[in-house]
């Protein structure tokens, strides 16, 4: 179901096409799993669960994240009123620089939270925000018609990151579209359907460290609240679903 092809420039270094029977969990070998309800640092509401209870392929060549409204408890004992899943490639995949992007068909509601993103390969050792995180998607609540892209480091993370949005007049829920960064030492540049919309230098991090010049692992992931998007409401409908048709990693020559 790819519709994504590498230019002259670019060499293909990761691709999962999520092409397999529905409802196989997506590749172990490829994909790691964060487990559990500990609300990740923003009071997210869901617990993220294994094995293909949230996570699966739909048999026609995408992989679905699915929250439920349901009570769920984790290996970590949290119990939760909403179940889905994170994916990441932590251990298996990381990439410095290049073309990373996925074609994605974002869910829409109240305290709905789907993300494509990255996180330096070393977050395990220094921790956050001093490893780098790169938002190449979010959308956030009943708010289809914007997606935004961040980059947060130490001194500029959480409510003092760098953000850009792209506006639309018409829902990003409505299909798929294919969101990317083109990154290089010192520069990220954000992309929706191949349109540039914003663009993040390390100058303007000013005093700061700019902490993009070293690989980062893969995340994908659907969170149910949080102190960002807010919380689920009488208009939130369940399951919610955020279907990715394949993510590709590409690097310069």
């Amino acid at each position: 179901m790819s519709t994504a092809t590498s230019t002259p420039n670019w060499t293909l270094t990761f691709s999962d096409d999520f092409d397999g029977a529905i409802q196989t969990a997506p590749n172990p070998a490829t994909w790691s799993r964060d487990i559990g309800g500990g609300g990740w640092g923003n009071n997210e509401l869901e617990s993220y669960t294994d094995g293909n209870s949230n996570a699966f392929l739909d048999g026609m060549g995408n992989l679905v994240i699915e929250a439920r409204k349901e009570l769920t408890t984790g290996s970590d004992g949290n119990e939760r009123p909403y179940s889905s899943a994170r994916l990441l490639t932590q251990g298996k995949f990381t990439q410095k620089f290049g073309r990373i992007e996925a074609r994605i068909k974002i869910p829409q509601g109240q305290g709905i939270w789907p993300a494509f993103w990255m996180l330096g390969e070393d977050f395990a050792e220094v921790g956050w925000p001093k490893c780098g995180e790169i938002d190449i998607l979010e959308s956030v609540g009943k708010i289809a018609t914007t997606v935004y892209g961040t980059v947060h480091g130490p001194g500029y993370s959480g409510g003092e990151a760098i953000t850009c949005q792209l506006d639309s007049a018409e829902s990003f829920a409505d299909d798929f579209h294919v969101y990317g960064i083109e990154w290089e030492p010192n520069e990220i540049r954000w992309f929706v359907d191949d349109h540039t919309y914003a663009t993040v230098k390390s100058i303007q991090v000013h005093d700061c460290e700019w902490v993009f010049n070293k690989p980062y692992f893969l995340l994908l992931n659907l969170a149910v609240g949080g102190d960002w998007p807010g919380y689920p409401d009488e208009s939130t409908t369940f399951p919610q679903r955020m279907l990715i048709d394949y993510v590709k990693v590409f690097e310069l020559v």
